[in-house]
């Protein structure tokens, strides 16, 4: 029974021609319910991440100095996204919806974000288009609270989840797995608990092979009790910045594993999007909607049922915009 984090917050302006394709969120949610694999009762609006949340994983300084638009020119520069408002509210509700997305996932199996993903977030600084790491609050979270006793991030994202692994680094219940083209974006990779570099130009097969070799191994080893599954699909042949070589089918398929060894095991897993940068932008949104189909066929489509709210959802952050 999945149930689906979105929001009108999770898009912004920004300028004519930038490489950031933030039109995928809605059409992605568009092309769920058109296509039928997702009803409009499935999906729920996250809000906003507590500021306490935020910063057990992000130091008071950056996070204070993002929430109040005090990022230098040159950190706006690394981050390559506008200095307003609007993302200030989008990076806390992304973040949200992961932490929810993993909450539902305790109780469903699985949980879902329509966004997140931000795993170039450091705990001190913003790059690549990532301002929040969701994925490392969201487990943070569960750590804290003790609905976890051992994280893994699966993060299949073309690019190396380094923000995630710098975080972790010093965390052993958050086991990071980043499989990702090696000769690409971060330039500087920070060491993950497991990082399986890739050749340019790989293809379906010999991907998926090295995936089928490296994962069930992996989760026998780390024994852990909750997944993240960082799905980005810029591993695409036709990705303006991924430099790899699957086919949509391929994507698929690489899908349908991590997540049916989730299911099999009957692991939660919590699942955001990552990185997508293909020309068609309905590539994109074909690729991402297909993860969230892989998620359906195995899960079902049991009503989505609301989550009690946590103890205490109070927040200047949440409060302030």
């Amino acid at each position: 029974m999945p149930c689906l984090a979105t929001s009108d917050r999770y898009t912004l302006d920004l300028p004519p021609g930038h490489r950031f394709p933030i039109a995928k969120y809605d059409l992605i949610r568009e092309q769920l319910l058109w296509q039928g694999i997702a009803p409009p009762e499935d999906f729920y609006d996250p809000g906003l991440c507590a500021e306490e949340d935020v910063l057990r994983v992000h130091t008071a300084d950056y996070w204070h100095r993002v929430r109040d638009l005090r990022l230098s020119p040159a950190e706006v520069r690394r981050l390559g996204l506008p200095q307003t408002p609007r993302l200030v509210q989008r990076s806390l509700c992304s973040s949200a919806g992961t932490l929810q997305s993993a909450r539902h996932a305790l109780r469903d199996g699985v949980g879902l974000n329509l966004a997140g993903g931000t795993h170039h977030a450091f705990a001190d600084r913003g790059e690549g288009f990532c301002v929040l790491n969701d994925i490392a609050i969201a487990a943070a979270y569960l750590l804290h609270h003790g609905l976890a006793r051992q994280v893994l991030v699966v993060d299949l994202d073309v690019h190396q989840g380094d923000g995630t692994a710098s975080i972790f680094r010093h965390e052993p219940r958050v086991f990071t797995f980043s499989m990702h083209a090696g000769a690409n974006y971060p330039l500087r990779k920070e060491q993950s608990d497991l990082d399986v570099a890739l050749p340019l130009g790989l293809t379906d097969t010999a991907y998926l092979a090295l995936l089928h070799d490296t994962l069930p191994p992996l989760l026998a080893r780390v024994q852990p009790d909750f997944v993240f599954y960082q799905a980005g699909v810029d591993v695409l042949a036709t990705d303006k910045l991924g430099k790899l070589a699957l086919t949509p089918a391929g994507c698929r398929r690489r899908d349908e594993f991590v997540l049916g060894l989730c299911h099999q095991r009957q692991l939660p897993v919590a699942v955001s999007m990552g990185g997508g940068y293909s020309e068609r932008l309905a590539d994109i949104v074909d690729a991402h909607c297909a993860t969230f189909a892989v998620a359906y066929a195995l899960w079902g489509h049991a009503p989505c049922r609301p989550l009690p709210a946590p103890a205490d959802t109070s927040s200047y952050a949440a409060t302030r915009l």
